[in-house]
């Protein structure tokens, strides 16, 4: 069996000790995205993209990953380091779409076993 090692650097985006499960994934051409993006699944392609709340017909207004290095999905779908469980400062966390917020997909990520913390 192959062992992948990811890299992090601190930088506070991680708030605490639960687990946290990495994966990665294809991320959706059409924007740049930068780490702590919040992420939802297109469900009819299976790839990932900005969590966005009025999405509700392709799926990713539902919150189900932490995107954990920039991803270059401008022009094209990039491949992407994402947290799909952990604990996450809130500060760090960006809700991409203008009229979203972090506090508004917090109960969609919990129900991920994403958990929203606020760093003081």
């Amino acid at each position: 069996m192959a062992t992948t090692s990811e890299t992090n650097t601190y930088d506070g985006l991680v708030a605490g000790c639960f687990p946290i499960v990495t994966e990665r994934v294809t991320i959706a051409s059409g924007a740049n995205l930068t780490k702590g993006t919040i992420l939802g699944v297109v469900t009819a392609s299976g790839k990932y993209a900005a969590a966005d709340s009025t999405a509700s017909s392709a799926g990713n207004n539902v919150p189900a990953a932490i995107l954990l290095e920039d991803a270059a999905a401008a022009a094209a779908d990039a491949v992407a380091l994402v947290a799909l469980t952990g604990e996450f400062n809130g500060a760090k966390l960006i809700a991409k779409r203008d009229g979203d917020s972090v506090s508004g997909f917090k109960a969609g990520l919990r129900a991920a076993s994403i958990f929203v913390k606020s760093v003081v």
